[in-house]
């Protein structure tokens, strides 16, 4: 070991302390003397430039000595109790100040026992939702007339939220269409999902009474039911990591500053003490991909340690769990019947479960109607080498048995990707599905290749097979190729082959070109068997649905062994829908089409149309004064209308969502409780936000004391609702909404007087009347 001692060791009788060491061996030797005597020292003690706090050491004879509580205490490993002195600790370098009493250690960290830091992202925490009542109505019309006749179709989506803590949606079509042979004109009407939901964020469950989809894994077939499922939704945790996390794994000598990079891109920033630590970050991507994670120490030295790791979307984070439940009737004829429901009772369970970050489990069982499946699977990380997943189903049904099985792979490194599954099943396997005749297919194989080539291109070759019990076997191969030519230009190209049918073959190429002015176009040609078409294209698509909305269309041109043809097609998005016409000709066939989406929305007494609105929004209210502007995320939305309401949309439901109101340009007595905020609606609710808009009573007043001079300046006038203001400059106060006549009474630097302000009379230009001067009147002095 090295020491360095930065002064002379001398006693220190104020903190001196008899210390008792190797006590046997002193029972032989004299009485220690002031000279030899042990003393106690406390010092402040710095380890590898970490503060560590005062800590006892023992000065003997020039040497510093330290029990072995001392020693753990700054992270050694476990040793007996006795004293050690500092010089026999080997590799350990020692400076001790005795003016100062301080101690500076550095150590290597193979000699400590340190705890792991674990360093990761501030996890966010699930803001409270909220809802206020109201309804919903998402329509889409859509009509069209041939030679064959009209058809005028109308899609709904009602939804009523904010009377309790569920939200129920029921959906439905109405058509109406002329009939082929005598053009008179038919009605029909059929419902299609009815569905009352309550959602439990705080523990991630949602419970649907009404139509749903029964829970499935990807070796199971989901069906239409109508009853009760209840389940887990990481919907309503949306800041929640659900995938393994990548950790890496580092050592800090000094307490150092800490980087994490993922191809390139730095994924965290933080602080590091001395020791080991442990990086765990959320790259956000699937796949091979390789990290870095670069240490700076407090004297600018930098080590970078490289790592590879193997990130998927496919497991569950170790310990979480993902399951639902679901018991009721199967549908049937759904589209074509509102009300029809078989009769056996059917129920479906699902669970998976991390067992760790290479392995999550999957369990599956479902029955009803003499039909009894169940069946167990999981997926397995193989580091970098991807991700193998594999299952077996059990099935019982009149007497008869079979399984299924499931095998697959997939690995990727954003250059290379395989993916390969087959799925089998032997004997009589039957699942709820087959009670309405739809039997799972024996075979069900697909197979992908694909690379990145250079030059921004790629290309993929894929395998699929489908074997049904009925004996229909196809068997596909494909061919996919793109690429770009600069910022302008690219070109698709598809080949698919019917294996079993050497005649049944398709190929499709097409070149596009972006114009400007967001202007595209496209040529192609494709050939289906024996038949050739030739197709060009040029569009300008309509705006998205962020903006304010505008026009786009589309003009087509088509040729080849189906004769000649083309369409031309209008489309349109305002606040309040999004709307589209066209007409299509081919060969001797003439069609015409129109189409209308958007929603009516209302809440809070107010009806509101708008474009559609797929989930939650709210309703901006500025006090009743409209031309305010909103804006969502820093991004205008609107302003509001003549009654000072606005419609914002869309929101995203359980997650924090910024909307703020611009103040700039109102008048000089309009005031906002705040002009920006957080709100989180719940799924599918509306979301009443109130800026507290208001105008003031303000008046300039003019206070003077008895004598006609001014107030001082700094003088505080106390107002009635526990409020105060500042006099300024020439006795110049500004007062805001004070009901008056009133007494004020205003703090003087030397004691207090009290004026009576009555009602102004004359406003002044700028709407705040000017009032005074007015003389301030002493009080009398309290009595002692």
């Amino acid at each position: 070991m090295r020491m360095l001692l930065t002064a002379t060791l001398t006693p220190c009788a104020a903190m001196a302390a008899d210390a008792d060491i190797g006590a046997s061996a002193d029972a032989m030797l004299p009485p220690p003397t002031p000279l030899t005597a042990g003393q106690t020292l406390y010092l402040d003690v710095t380890l590898n430039q970490t503060p560590r706090g005062l800590l006892p050491f023992t000065e003997l004879q020039g040497r510093l000595m330290a029990s072995g509580a001392t020693l753990r205490q700054l992270g050694f490993p476990a040793r007996g109790e006795g004293p050690v002195a500092l010089d026999q600790l080997g590799g350990v370098v020692v400076r001790y100040d005795a003016a100062l009493q301080t101690l500076a250690m550095d150590v290597p960290l193979e000699q400590l026992s340190l705890s792991t830091t674990r360093l990761e992202r501030p996890t966010e925490t699930a803001p409270a939702a909220a809802a206020s009542p109201g309804v919903v109505l998402n329509y889409d019309v859509y009509g069209s007339h041939n030679e064959g006749g009209g058809n005028l179709a109308l899609t709904t989506a009602l939804r009523l939220f904010g009377l309790g803590q569920g939200v129920l949606e029921t959906s439905a079509l109405l058509r109406t269409y002329q009939g082929p042979a005598d053009h008179q004109w038919q009605g029909e009407s059929v419902r299609l999902d009815t569905a009352w939901r309550l959602d439990f964020p705080d523990s991630a469950v949602s419970l649907t009474v009404g139509d749903f989809y029964s829970g499935f894994v990807d070796w199971s077939r989901p069906v239409r039911m109508g009853g009760v499922q209840v389940g887990r939704n990481y919907g309503l945790q949306p800041y929640r990591v659900l995938t393994p996390t990548p950790t890496f794994l580092g050592e800090a000598v000094v307490p150092s500053n800490v980087e994490l990079y993922v191809d390139g891109l730095r994924q965290y920033n933080g602080e590091v003490p001395i020791g080991p630590f442990q990086l765990a970050a959320q790259p956000g991507i699937n796949g091979t991909g390789n990290a870095q994670v670069v240490i700076t120490d407090a004297f600018g030295r930098m080590q970078t340690l490289d790592f590879s790791f193997y990130g998927t979307q496919q497991l569950l984070a170790k310990g979480l769990s993902d399951w639902s439940a679901g018991v009721g009737r199967m549908r049937r004829d759904y589209g074509i019947r509102s009300f029809a429901y078989e009769t056996p009772v059917i129920g479906s369970a699902t669970w998976r479960y991390g067992a760790s970050d290479r392995f999550t489990a999957e369990l599956h069982a479902e029955g009803g109607g003499g039909v009894l499946n169940g069946g167990a699977g999981g997926w397995w990380l193989l580091g970098g080498a991807g991700v193998v997943n594999a299952a077996y189903a059990h099935s019982r049904h009149a007497g008869l048995q079979g399984g299924q099985y499931s095998l697959g792979y997939s690995w990727n490194n954003r250059r290379f990707n395989v993916n390969v599954l087959t799925r089998r099943t032997h004997g009589a396997y039957r699942d709820l599905g087959a009670l309405q005749d739809t039997l799972p297919p024996d075979i069900s194989e697909q197979a992908t290749l694909g690379i990145n080539l250079q030059g921004a291109s790629s290309l993929s070759a894929s395998y699929l097979r489908l074997r049904y019990p009925d004996g229909d076997d196809n068997r596909y191969a494909s061919l996919f190729w793109s690429r770009s030519f600069g910022d302008r230009w690219s070109a698709y190209l598809s080949f698919n082959q019917n294996l079993a049918d050497s005649d049944d073959r398709s190929a499709y190429l097409s070149v596009s070109a972006a114009l400007g002015r967001n202007r595209q176009s496209s040529v192609s040609a494709q050939r289906n068997g024996e038949r050739l078409t030739y197709v060009a294209d040029l569009s300008q698509p309509v705006p998205g649905d962020g903006g304010q909305g505008g026009y786009g269309w589309r003009v087509q041109a088509r040729g080849g062994d189906d004769g000649a043809g083309g369409l031309a097609e209008l489309g349109w998005l305002n606040r309040v829908g999004r709307y589209s016409m066209g007409y299509a000709r081919q060969g001797d066939v003439d069609y015409g089409y129109a189409s209308a989406s958007g929603s009516v929305v209302w809440m809070g007494g107010h009806v509101f149309a708008a474009r559609e609105v797929p989930d939650a929004f709210a309703v901006v209210s500025t006090g009743g004064f409209g031309g305010i502007p909103v804006r969502l995320e820093n991004r205008l939305i609107g302003s509001t209308d003549r009654n000072g309401l606005l419609l914002v949309t869309p929101l995203l439901s359980w997650q924090r969502n910024r909307l703020s109101i611009d103040t700039l340009d109102l008048p000089a007595d309009m005031r906002a409780d705040r002009v920006d905020t957080w709100v989180t609606p719940r799924q599918s609710a509306g979301l009443g936000v109130d800026f507290g808009l208001r105008r003031t009573q303000a008046m300039h007043v003019v206070l003077h004391d008895p004598s006609g001079a001014p107030l001082p300046v700094g003088s505080q006038v106390r107002l009635p609702d526990g409020g105060s203001a500042t006099v300024g400059y020439d006795g110049e106060t500004y007062l805001e909404d004070v009901a008056t006549p009133v007494q004020l009474e205003v703090e003087l630097p030397d004691g207090h007087c009290r004026v009576h302000l009555a009602p102004p009379v004359a406003a002044t230009s700028t709407g705040a009347p000017r009032i005074g001067p007015l003389r301030c009147l002493p009080l009398p002095a309290p009595l002692p």
